[in-house]
């Protein structure tokens, strides 16, 4: 076992909406947290509800993250969070910044998600299509619990609208004023890679012709999901990885905004099944790696 990715502190996976850490043959980081393992990390994915608000879900993860400073005798964590997850992530070190070493958004929407915008002029509260995409998301997240097979605690809370209206582009101008953490002062920039000693880092990746659309994509259906999810998008048309905007993407410092990656891609999904100019797996040694030359 190699010792590359040997953090000073853990590594804590946040999953997005709709997230897990393992169904049946089937974990959310597919490939990545037995790679990490390997090369020397201690890295624990967790789960938090699948659909609910990212502070009720921070709320979960602090006491997560709690549970793991017990077991492993770490006063603080690394957090990676992949899209809502990072909104997650950022709450709990906005709240107790004294337990988190770094948070890591990869996919984040940190200024919202066009596509979340989209879905509700579609389908308004109180409207059929918005009672419709509740029921679907409900009963989703139901079979997703249902068939987990590595979280043993608590049933969790489901509100799939408050999940909903924490991802849209007035949810999380609401959000960012109140954690405004690592966010940059200006569209598409950079924000402080240190606040309130925590480090702040993302990545995030676009649809990219020629690229996502080959290699496993081409028997991956969640790509061509994302491809038909991005033509919600105006501002960030055609600079967007299906369900975020490269630029809404930003936290602290950028690694890279522009991975050959759709939404799913970036966590290796599904099973691994991804388009052709990125290993996302490597993405996740390499910023071990990096974190453990920070300190971290």
């Amino acid at each position: 076992m190699g010792g590359h990715a040997q953090t000073r502190y853990p590594l804590v996976l946040v999953p997005g909406l709709l997230g897990f850490v393992r169904l049946p043959g089937y974990p959310y980081w597919y490939g990545i947290d037995k790679a990490l393992w390997r090369a020397g990390a201690d890295v624990r994915p967790v789960l938090v509800s699948s659909l609910h608000s990212s502070e009720a879900r921070g709320e979960q993860l602090l006491r997560e993250i709690e549970r793991i400073r017990g077991e492993s005798g770490a006063d603080k964590v690394n957090l990676i969070g992949h899209s809502q997850g990072a909104l997650t992530a950022r709450y709990a070190a906005a709240v107790r910044p004294e337990w988190v070493a770094s948070v890591t958004s990869v996919a984040g929407p940190n200024h919202g998600s066009e596509l979340a915008d989209y879905l509700a002029r579609q389908a308004p509260p109180g409207s059929w299509r918005e009672r419709l995409i509740v029921a679907l998301l409900l009963g989703t997240a139901r079979l997703l619990a249902w068939l987990e097979r590595d979280y043993r605690g608590p049933r969790l809370p489901l509100d799939p609208r408050a999940a909903h209206a924490s991802l849209t582009a007035d949810g999380v101008a609401d959000f960012n004023r109140r954690y405004p953490q690592g966010l940059p002062e200006t569209w598409g920039g950079e924000g402080d890679a240190e606040v309130n000693g925590v480090r702040y880092y993302s990545w995030s990746g676009t649809l990219q012709p020629g690229h996502t659309d080959r290699g496993g994509n081409l028997f991956d259906l969640s790509n061509r999901f994302c491809r038909l999810f991005a033509r919600s998008f105006v501002r960030e048309r055609g600079q967007n990885d299906g369900m975020v905007g490269r630029f809404s993407s930003h936290l602290g410092r950028v690694i890279r905004d522009d991975y050959p990656l759709d939404h799913l891609d970036i966590v290796n999904q599904s099973h691994g099944l991804v388009g052709c100019g990125a290993d996302p797996v490597v993405a996740y040694l390499e910023h071990a790696a990096r974190l453990r030359a920070d300190g971290c």
